[in-house]
Formats: C-alpha cells, sequence, structure tokens
C-alpha cells in the first residue's frame, strides 16, 4: 500500500497500515468548517498566488494566535 500527501510518499506494507494509521489518528486532527463557495474560491486563488497550501496557512495562523 502506498500512502501519499503533497510532498512525500510513504509506502506501508499491508500488515503495518494498521499501526501507521493508529499512530497518524493520535499525532493529527482534522479541523472543518463550510463557508460560501465563492469566498472560498477567492481564498484558494489568493493562497495559489502567494503558493502556499490551505494547511500552511492554518499553521501560521494557528501559531500567530498563540504566539509562536
Amino acid at each position: 500500500m502506498i500512502v501519499s500527501s503533497y510532498k512525500e510518499v510513504v509506502k506501508i506494507a499491508p500488515k503495518s497500515r494498521a499501526e501507521y494509521m493508529k499512530q497518524r489518528r493520535k499525532a493529527t486532527k482534522a479541523f472543518y468548517v463550510e463557508i460560501e463557495s465563492a469566498k472560498m474560491e477567492a481564498f484558494e486563488s489568493k493562497l495559489a498566488d502567494k503558493e502556499k497550501t490551505k494547511k500552511e496557512w492554518l499553521t501560521e495562523k494557528i501559531d500567530e494566535e498563540l504566539g509562536k
């Protein structure tokens, strides 16, 4: 099995997939909200101009809020 993200591909043996997913769920949390389509499209366009992903942008904003 191959698990991929935008920047890396990690090969996982089928037997260790369950353990990988268990560790992943411990290390990450999802953040999901719904907003107007037009607003999101404008935001995604602005991020594309800056060559940033939504995850990178959100991480920066969270770090700002936490004072890091």
